[in-house]
């Protein structure tokens, strides 16, 4: 189970426009030099998360994008899910299995590995949505400071 590039890179993009104050507009190419991120990549990124609404843009000169909401507002399976979709681990974990109870593996309530996977994914899923953009950049403040012990 692996987050595609193009989510981690989102997750990079959106952490670096919380570090600025909430109304800054950001530049495509100012958060790809930063994030050593390709820039026609970062601009469908961007345009996804757009239409998702966790960003609006701007055009013209000063033009570019800001965070639709408060960092704090924004969780990291917001950003995920319009990117990657849900985390679902196996098929078994699916909604739609769930919801029906009828498992696409064959074995009814999905067995143990079913069972163990749903909990790996209730656990993921409840991280992604108490983690904040906020949290990322706090995090990321705290990593970059500059210690001297003497």
């Amino acid at each position: 189970m692996r987050l595609s590039r193009k989510a981690e890179y989102a997750i990079r993009a959106l952490t670096a426009m919380a570090r600025r104050p909430i109304d800054a507009t950001s530049q495509i190419d100012e958060i790809a030099a930063a994030e050593h991120i390709p820039v026609k990549f970062l601009e469908q990124i961007l345009l996804v998360l757009r239409r998702s609404g966790l960003l609006r843009s701007r055009r013209g000169v000063g033009g570019g994008y800001q965070l639709a909401l408060p960092p704090d507002r924004i969780s990291v399976a917001d950003i995920i899910q319009p990117i990657d979709g849900p985390f679902e681990p196996i098929p078994c974990t699916s909604d739609s299995a769930r919801k029906s109870g009828r498992c696409p593996c064959g074995t009814p309530g999905c067995g143990g590995i079913g069972s163990f996977f749903r909990s790996l994914q209730d656990t993921v899923n409840d991280h992604l949505r108490s983690t904040t953009l906020a949290d990322l950049a706090k995090t990321d403040a705290e990593n970059s400071s500059v210690h001297f012990d003497i």
